[in-house]
């Protein structure tokens, strides 16, 4: 069996660990570990990324592990690093998204060879009220839960905490040792926002099956890049994984932007290359940063996980495309993608139909020229481009032969001016 703990820790993954043995109990023998997602939403996004990565590192070194998806906990919300109270969801939207997610760790994790996908709505749901309150809320002291960061800070904001926020430690808690008590589970792992609810599992164990019961917790960094700012996110928006909530190519081009100082360490998190591999790939990348290959070894590797092979090809075409290469096969939709934010210009079908227009009229019309005279001079002097082609005829006809899907094209005026001329029918 390799050493799960000892890989995790060389690619970075861990933040804190509740015994300093966890290491040589973990190289001992098989042990059962979990890693829980509430679903608050219908995907994944890059945060959750850790701990399913980390769940399938154990699973590669021949542990067990559990993904638990809280489709109880997820009715109630975990306060853990939030400032403000969530929204609740109603127990469809809920079923709906635990649904979703399970999809979504099966790019991941492998569950058909003894990784289970389990749901806390299966025991937490069927357990009323005064069972909860005598088999598990006589365990918690209301000292006890508020000395706990998460909940401490939230009574010292001007909102407070409600009641059913507060409840979330003892629900998690539950979680572990039912896991305990069923499946032999040992080891709860999360981000380090979750030490507070870890420890609170781990005690509760202990209270209830006694001192010697092995309970453990292992929590993992949140993820900041190098500038400071929260990992995932993407003009603020996060980066998910369903590509009905961000396109494989805006997917890919998240991974493009990676910092330079964050290349090694995403390569050693977010993939499962080997430590020497990423060693080559640094090497390579910090001797000629400006070509963007460990940005673009992260996207690859992430790109083929999550949205598959053919999606990756397609992508990289894509992105070729704002580099100069050729748009053939590209359609109006890719080009949205490809250039979300640039002015659009929508002009007749008309004009490029049967002999079409000047490209001088052409600039005019787009609103690129303010003149033909001006159009003619910038056509001249190499200053205009139309689907990375460089036009240097300002009488060239332009036609519905050179459109890009059914009614686009891409007109580039100097280096980085470009405008999205769109011909609809």
């Amino acid at each position: 069996m390799s050493n799960a703990f000892e890989t995790l820790q060389a690619r970075g993954f861990i933040e804190a660990v509740s015994d300093a043995a966890i290491g040589k109990y973990l190289q001992e023998g098989a042990r059962s570990i979990y890693a829980g997602f509430d679903p608050t939403a219908d995907s994944l996004h890059l945060g959750h990324l850790v701990p399913i990565l980390a769940l399938a590192h154990f699973q590669r070194a021949g542990h067990n592990v559990i993904a638990l998806v809280g489709g109880a906990t997820g009715m109630v919300g975990d306060p853990s690093g939030r400032s403000s109270e969530r929204n609740l969801l109603t127990a469809d939207d809920v079923a709906h998204n635990a649904r979703c997610l399970k999809t979504q760790m099966q790019k991941f994790i492998d569950f058909n060879t003894g990784a289970q996908l389990l749901d806390n709505n299966d025991w937490i749901g069927k357990m009323t009220f005064i069972d909860w309150l005598r088999d598990v809320g006589k365990y918690f002291t209301i000292n006890y839960m508020i000395n706990k960061e998460s909940v401490r800070k939230r009574m010292e904001n001007e909102q407070g905490i409600s009641y059913t926020e507060f409840s979330y430690m003892t629900m998690q808690a539950y979680d572990f040792l039912h896991l305990r008590r069923e499946h032999n589970c040992t080891i709860e792992v999360g981000g380090s926002d979750q030490w507070g609810n870890i420890t609170a599992g781990m005690d509760l164990i202990k209270r209830v099956l006694g001192n010697d019961a092995h309970a453990y917790g292992i929590t993992f960094p949140l993820m900041q890049t190098a500038n400071g700012e929260k990992f995932g996110k993407s003009a603020g928006n996060a980066v998910w994984l369903d590509p009905a909530r961000t396109s494989p190519f805006q997917f890919y081009q998240y991974w493009i932007r990676t910092d330079d100082r964050d290349v090694e360490r995403f390569l050693k998190i977010f993939t499962f290359l080997e430590l020497d591999e990423i060693a080559a790939i640094v090497q390579l990348h910090n001797a000629k940063p400006e070509e963007r290959y460990g940005q673009k070894r992260i996207a690859q590797e992430m790109t083929r996980t999550v949205h598959g092979e053919a999606e990756l090809a397609k992508v990289e075409r894509a992105s070729a495309v704002l580099f100069g290469g050729g748009m053939d096969g590209l359609t109006d939709q890719d080009l949205a993608e490809i250039f979300p934010d640039v002015p659009s210009r929508e002009l007749p079908r008309t004009a490029i139909e049967g002999d079409g227009t000047p490209l001088a009229d052409l600039l005019v019309q787009a609103q690129v020229a303010a003149s033909k005279g001006e159009a003619r001079r910038l056509i001249q002097g190499g200053g205009v481009n139309l689907n990375n082609q460089r036009m240097t005829d300002p009488m060239a006809a332009i036609t519905t032969e050179q459109l890009v899907g059914e009614s686009a094209m891409v007109l580039r005026t100097g280096k980085k001016n470009y405008t999205l001329l769109r011909f609809p029918k």
